[in-house]
């Protein structure tokens, strides 16, 4: 097939172009970058030419609500337009569990606006829920660390593997459309904190954590708001494993 993925250039974006080009398949890879731009639309018709599914896992820039909120509408109406003039039959989002619990987050209420376009939108639709991934507690480290301190809420999380995203997604997009799909997870809980100083200690990094609910995330995503729900598919590739790659 000739799948497009918007956000190629980033993490998960370039493991999702992996996983598509060893199933054989013609990428089409979207990114400012790349010449492409979502927010204005430049680029998208050429890009979607032949396309029968996109796969969108682009992220918005760290903001404030409003803004987050106009990134990704803005995004995912061009693409969606983009999409329908192209003849897509499938449209696949990367989302995230739990957003629908969380007040106050940003980043989250431009990925529920983001859900809302695509849910009432033209394109057949599927929706990947998915948990934190193995690397996101040393990520929030990086947002808060200064002087070698950092600030990190005690989140209980099911960290996943990026590269078993990458190959749900890939999966999911040549199949037909479901909907709103299952939550997707590792297998195993893990708290934020240990994950965080047990990354560190694997690269090589001593940076001192200061567990807290007044930094960058609040109480409203304390105990199992981010795990995942009911009948999750449960993805192989559990932290120390992960871990084990970081040393």
């Amino acid at each position: 097939m000739r799948i497009a993925v918007a956000g190629a250039t980033g993490n998960i974006g370039s493991l999702t172009v992996a996983a598509l080009d060893r199933d054989g398949h013609d990428v089409v890879r979207i990114s400012r970058s790349l010449g492409v731009d979502l927010v204005t639309g430049d680029g998208l018709d050429d890009a979607l030419t032949g396309v029968e599914a996109v796969i969108d896992v682009t992220n918005g820039p760290a903001t404030g609500r409003d803004e987050a909120v106009a990134y990704f509408a803005a995004a995912t109406r061009n693409l969606l337009a983009a999409e329908e003039r192209a003849g897509v039959r499938h449209h696949v989002l990367l989302s995230i569990v739990g957003i629908g619990k969380v007040d106050g987050n940003p980043h989250y209420a431009g990925k529920r606006e983001q859900e809302r376009l695509i849910a009432a939108g033209p394109v057949p639709w599927t929706i990947v829920p998915a948990t934190q991934f193995h690397d996101f507690a040393a990520m929030v480290v990086d947002w808060t660390e200064q002087d070698g301190v950092a600030t990190i809420a005690p989140l209980l999380v099911q960290p996943i593997a990026p590269t078993d995203v990458a190959g749900i997604l890939a999966e999911i997009a040549v199949g037909e459309p479901r909907g709103r799909y299952v939550d997707v997870a590792g297998p195993e809980p893990q708290d934020l904190v240990d994950m965080a100083r047990r990354t560190h200690r694997a690269r090589g990094r001593e940076v001192k954590l200061v567990p807290t609910w007044s930094a960058l995330f609040g109480p409203s995503m304390a105990g199992n708001v981010l795990l995942p729900g009911d009948g999750a598919r449960i993805a192989p590739t559990t932290f120390d494993e992960w871990l084990a790659g970081q040393r």
